[in-house]
């Protein structure tokens, strides 16, 4: 994973503090829908209707956000064809975005070196923007009456390498059965914030648990099984409250204890280490055509607004900072790449 996530800033810093940049003012820095499509960039139709093709691949957790902006954008140019396919971020940026066959890659961790190599191979250079805030959630079964909050050290315990077969392994009054594990495939940026985030390194995560790379996959898992658990993103918890128990965290390296994963607390930074930056990533070539960069500009207006990000999808808005910062990185990947037009 990349050392430089999101500002900057170092690794175990980052993860511990990754929504903390938006905590200030999660209210009052959000957007109206009555303000979509507003800006300095107008709506795009400034040289007339828009028309073309992007495709999409990469984060099954950013998905539904990208969904979600999709179906807003199309509203606005219906001419526009947009392809979103959900294949993990690794496996996006591996066989889809890095490869030239898909111009914006979804992610929900950073990019790595070896895949900005892969990249730079084929002549394609990776514009990082960073939509929204999500909690990883962890889940267990309705019926584990016995478990409501995990420490990061009992998280480590169950799914690092040679983690624990039953639950009294971790806690001796904990059930005396099997753990039925339920997770994202290693190809997922899920997968890769998890085991960094909880296992403190890359590659440290067990490998005998159920993986896939379909969250219905995970819940289905996970509510018919009593001894079970599984994790991803906040977004696909939302919308399987009832199905699942969520399971609050307590992080060694604050105070706060038993944090539960809430908008709130992930907007306000407490709710560490499984707090995290999502992005998406574009070809800084393809920015050149003006469907990508006006659908560019579209997401970025849009990712403060609470009705979009928030109670649609189920993540933490940017702040109106947050926002211009990605929106002049945006406009000068985008004037770079016209300005000899």
């Amino acid at each position: 994973m990349t050392r430089e996530m999101a500002c900057g800033v170092s690794r175990r810093s980052f993860l511990a503090g990754a929504a903390g940049a938006g905590a200030t003012g999660l209210a009052g820095c959000i957007k109206s829908r009555a303000e979509y499509d507003s800006g300095d960039s107008g709506d795009g139709n400034a040289g007339g209707p828009l028309s073309g093709e992007i495709g999409i691949a990469g984060s099954s957790t950013v998905y539904p956000l990208t969904r979600t902006m999709r179906v807003e954008f199309l509203d606005r140019h219906p001419d526009v064809r947009i392809s979103v396919q959900s294949t993990g971020t690794g496996g996006g940026f591996g066989s889809y975005f890095c490869t030239g066959d898909r111009v914006i890659n979804n992610a929900s961790r950073g990019i790595k070196d070896s895949e900005r190599e892969q990249c730079a191979e084929n002549d394609i250079e990776p514009l990082e923007i960073r939509v929204a805030t999500d909690a990883l959630t962890v889940v267990v079964n309705n019926e584990a009456d016995w478990v409501d909050c995990l420490t990061v050290d009992e998280l480590a315990q169950i799914w690092g390498p040679d983690g624990a077969d039953r639950w009294s392994d971790v806690r001796e009054e904990w059930p005396d059965e099997e753990f039925e594990l339920y997770g994202p495939a290693s190809t997922s940026g899920t997968f890769d914030y998890f085991t960094e985030a909880i296992m403190g390194e890359e590659d440290a995560h067990r490998s005998d648990y159920s993986a896939t790379e379909d969250d219905n996959t995970i819940v289905t898992g996970v509510k018919g099984s009593k001894y079970s658990m599984g994790y991803f993103g906040f977004a696909h918890y939302n919308g399987n409250s009832e199905a699942v128990k969520a399971v609050s965290i307590e992080d060694p390296e604050t105070d706060a204890e038993c944090v539960e994963p809430t908008l709130e607390n992930a907007a306000e930074g407490r709710y560490t280490p499984l707090s995290r930056p999502l992005f998406i990533y574009v070809a800084k070539g393809a920015l050149a055509q003006r469907h990508v960069a006006e659908f560019c500009r579209f997401y970025v207006r849009n990712v403060t607004s609470e009705e979009l990000v928030a109670d649609a999808v189920g993540y933490v808005p940017l702040t109106e900072r947050q926002q211009a910062f990605q929106r002049g990185r945006l406009e000068a990947a985008i004037d770079s790449v016209t300005s000899d037009e």
